[in-house]
């Protein structure tokens, strides 16, 4: 390990327990502190690999307050870890403000690679993976969930959510309603765990089997879907024109066309001949 003072990004395993890499069980030894999202979490996976350095809470609740005093203690030359509950520390868990105010007070913040459930999903689903927007949690409520959904309606790049068990229904019943019932949809469930599950299908169809079993209403789960289609009866989206007239007012239509295709993943073919019909 580096023996520089630092904090350290250090993902722990999603799941199964063999994941972690021999530099995070290193660092995680070496280290004066570990900060974790939860101690008694966190303290399980520790004492599995015989790790007893200290270790302090920061979670969402206190991370703002405990940013400074973590600053102090890397003034003081010691080196500190920080893990959240399971993953990549700051994907969907605190990690922004600390390290962001580390950095801000000048030391060095070392990231390690790692497990993201997020990615791991990904890389299984079958869909798309040149183009994508992780987006987290949906919302909870219904009407920002709805709200949420209708913005990204047109986004061209696989999309991917967080999702908790007791939601998942409603989430792909949004997805359903907004995004279309034809719309292809994947939901990766307990990744890397024993019971990891794959359902592939349309929005409906995984909306169906999901209502069906309960079982697929349970564990941690990814739901990734697929971006926009453009076809010849749907047109360009509305985001690649309102991009194109943008670009057009300082760029010529070419120029304007071409960024905006590399934009939206779309033909620039396509948005060049639309801008010619619109006089841009």
């Amino acid at each position: 390990m580096d023996q520089m003072v630092a904090l350290y990004i250090v993902p722990t395993p999603i799941g199964n327990l063999g994941d972690i890499s021999a530099r995070a069980l290193a660092v995680l030894q070496q280290v004066d502190l570990i900060a974790c999202e939860d101690t008694r979490h966190s303290g399980k996976l520790l004492s599995h690999f015989g790790i007893e350095t200290r270790k302090t809470a920061l979670h969402d609740h206190n991370e703002r307050d405990r940013a400074q005093w973590i600053v102090e203690q890397l003034n003081q030359g010691k080196s500190i870890a920080l893990i959240s509950d399971a993953g990549t520390p700051l994907i969907s868990d605190p990690g922004y403000h600390l390290v962001n105010h580390v950095r801000q007070a000048g030391h060095r913040v070392v990231p390690l690679p790692g497990a993201c459930a997020a990615i791991t999903a990904l890389s299984a689903s079958g869909l798309p993976s040149d183009r994508f927007s992780f987006e987290g949690f949906l919302p909870s409520k219904e009407k920002a969930r709805i709200d949420k959904l209708e913005m990204l309606k047109e986004d061209p790049r696989t999309l991917i959510f967080y999702e908790s068990p007791h939601r998942i229904v409603y989430s792909l019943s949004a997805i359903a309603q907004v995004l279309g019932n034809d719309r292809q949809v994947v939901m990766a469930r307990e990744v890397t765990k024993t019971f990891e599950t794959f359902l592939t299908g349309t929005a409906a169809e995984v909306l169906s089997a999901v209502q069906a079993d309960d079982n697929q209403q349970k564990g941690e789960i990814v739901l990734m879907c697929h971006g926009f289609a453009l076809s010849d009866e749907e047109g360009i989206p509305a985001v690649a024109v309102a991009t194109l007239k943008l670009l057009s007012e300082e760029l010529p239509l070419k120029k304007a066309a071409a960024i905006a295709a590399q934009i939206h993943g779309l033909k620039k073919n396509a948005l060049y001949k639309y801008g010619l019909e619109l006089d841009l």
